[in-house]
């Protein structure tokens, strides 16, 4: 990596005036803020259909994109949509996300716009489109519409609760299914195209604007998801498909419990008797989206937490040797380059993870608001940053720096003023100006500190089912996001384009 530097947001946290950020205004004005900032990274999280939870990290499929990312905006450019149909959205709040609204919302757009695109609308082009498309993604579309399909015929149940024909993909009641569902299936396929060109469009104009888009891909998937329905035995079920362990992560700073994240765990011995292949076509289609990602969890490459399935916890589990540098070697040659890869190497880091991340000369992770009220050896202290490193002032799964410190304890407080400095300005602008001064070669912060925003403003809380990943950018805020301080923050630390 260069150095350079950039800001996190997810897009559903865009403004927009359909209930949840997309692809469209909203997020061609904040492609031009960056680079009105100088900013050469967008960080996004996973652009998967959200999950239980409405949780990105928790997707029915790692392979689609989530069609609540698809604007309305570009469906009425490409002629799918009239303005008459934009004309009375539902008044839903602009600071958050109303999930379940915001999804209805847009199902009968898209319905609509589906059946003008059976009617010939868009043209012999965007129909030539679609169906190269459809032939090019059909190895994980085809499950993945069918998988959709079924669970809506189902009621919404989980694939395991599912007649036994379907849950175990009888070849014969799968034809079936294809058959009474094909307009459904047709209809999915329809909305993945339309994401994926709209996704598409707007990485053209971050190309334009020298703006990086920096991915996240979730080391685990969910049981009820089309990827283990479609290829359960890379995965270590019972024979009803239920999982005897599941994955997670022992007691930490995070919680005195452990998080117990119930995903389904990896049968590698498997994985490794065909080269990794599925892993190679999930890191190819993720690459195919962003230009670099940041592997989640990376950390249960090297040993991963194994829970008993059984367990409401985290605490009790077992330590387990992970893939290690087999899988990453395959991965490489399979890129046929260095893996552009930020490896999350938070919580528990043993020699051998720290091995496995320079072996492959991958950049890590260094977190500001883990840096203070321990000693000077403390790692996320910025004297004691690398190069290949990535200096965040918090994540997504932190509070915000406003709240991080509203809530810091005296010791945290006193190593603060004596590490930085004094100061007038405010402890978000500070630990920016830290991050920015680091040798790192990449520095992002979440918008949320680059405004100044306290706890109400936080995207993801940890153990928390419920309430996270709402959080939204107004259009307000978004014109308030301070470009000019930004840009100067950042050519002075030799950030800027052309400083490399």
């Amino acid at each position: 990596m260069s150095r350079s530097s950039g800001l996190l947001l997810h897009v559903t946290s865009l403004p927009s005036p359909y209930g949840v950020g997309d692809v469209g205004d909203g997020a061609a004005r904040f492609v031009d803020a960056l680079a009105a900032a100088g900013q050469r990274v967008w960080q996004v999280l996973p652009l998967v259909p959200p999950g239980d939870g409405d949780s990105p990290y928790a997707s029915p499929s790692t392979f689609a994109l989530s069609p609540l990312l698809i604007s309305p905006e570009r469906l009425r450019d490409d002629g799918l949509l009239t303005d008459a149909d934009l004309a009375a959205p539902p008044s839903l709040p602009d600071d958050r996300v109303d999930f379940a609204a915001a999804r209805q919302y847009k199902e009968a757009l898209l319905a609509s716009a589906y059946e003008r695109f059976q009617d010939g609308a868009g043209g012999a082009a965007l129909r030539g489109a679609f169906e190269d498309y459809a032939e090019r993604e059909a190895a994980w579309l085809e499950d993945y519409a069918l998988f959709v399909a079924i669970k809506a015929d189902q009621g919404g149940a989980a694939w395991t609760e599912w007649p036994a024909a379907l849950a175990h993909r009888d070849e014969r009641a799968l034809a079936e299914a294809r058959r009474q569902h094909a307009e459904a299936v047709d209809r999915e396929r329809f909305d993945q195209f339309v994401a994926e060109r709209q996704w598409a469009a707007l990485r053209e104009r971050c190309r334009a604007a020298g703006v990086e888009v920096l991915g996240d891909l979730p080391i685990y998937v969910a049981l009820d998801s089309a990827d283990v329905w479609a290829d359960r035995d890379l995965f270590d079920l019972d024979e009803a498909g239920r999982p005897r362990e599941v994955a997670g992560v022992p007691p930490d700073y995070f919680s005195a419990t452990g998080q117990r994240w119930g995903n389904p765990l990896y049968r590698w011995d498997r994985m490794a008797e065909n080269g990794y292949r599925w892993w190679r076509r999930r890191l190819r289609r993720t690459l195919a989206l962003v230009d670099r990602v940041r592997l989640d969890h990376f950390r249960a490459f090297e040993a991963y937490w194994a829970i008993p399935a059984s367990e409401e916890t985290a605490v009790e589990g077992r330590w387990v040797e992970g893939p290690g540098s087999a899988l990453l070697d395959a991965l490489e040659a399979d890129a046929g380059r260095p893996l552009p890869i930020v490896a999350e190497d938070l919580g528990l880091i043993t020699d051998g993870v720290r091995d496995l991340i320079a072996r492959h000369e991958l950049p890590g992770m260094a977190v500001l608001q883990f840096a203070f009220g321990g000693d000077a050896q403390n790692a996320y202290l910025p004297h004691n940053h690398r190069r290949r490193q990535v200096v965040y002032t918090g994540t997504h799964d932190n509070d915000t720096t406003a709240g991080w410190w509203a809530a810091a304890p005296p010791e945290v407080r006193a190593h603060v003023e004596r590490y930085l400095g004094p100061s007038a300005e405010s402890v978000p602008r500070r630990l920016v100006r830290a991050a920015w001064a680091s040798v790192a070669d990449l520095a992002v912060v979440p918008v949320q500190d680059m405004l100044g925003l306290g706890s109400d403003a936080r995207m993801n809380t940890p153990g928390e089912a419920a309430g996270n990943w709402a959080w939204r950018l107004t259009s307000d805020q978004l014109d308030a996001l301070p470009t000019e301080w930004l840009r100067n923050l950042t050519e002075t630390t030799g950030r800027g384009e052309g400083d490399e």
